[in-house]
């Protein structure tokens, strides 16, 4: 059974910084695209950040220079390090994982609340 636990989520001031946690079981997970994408309220989901199993990374505009992708294969675990966060940085992240057959799964989220 796949899961992807995601944590760290939670309420921070405007110009504080989070750092996000996702827990990958049931996957092989050197196998696997990772990635983060979040849903504001109202808004359509978007992508935020994404490693490859390759290690490279593709960031949206947005998140360049503020946020950091990373995945520790030792423990099957991706993390996103969100720096000068802002209100519009409020949403629900998600943590997403893809073979390179397709196959996609997608945790539950963890809701991160930036105050002005």
């Amino acid at each position: 059974q796949v899961q992807l636990v995601e944590s760290g989520g939670g309420l921070v001031q405007a110009g504080g910084s989070l750092r996000l946690s996702c827990a990958a079981s049931g996957i092989t997970f050197s196998l696997y695209i990772m990635a983060w994408y979040r849903q504001a309220p109202g808004k359509q989901r978007e992508m935020v950040a994404r490693m490859s199993n390759g290690g490279t990374t593709n960031y949206a505009d947005s998140m360049k220079g503020r946020f950091t992708i990373s995945r520790d294969g030792a423990k099957d675990t991706i993390h996103l390090q969100m720096n000068s966060l802002k209100p519009e940085d409020t949403a629900v992240y998600y943590c997403w994982a893809m073979a390179v057959n397709g196959m996609n799964y997608w945790g539950k989220g963890t809701l991160v609340t930036v105050a002005p």
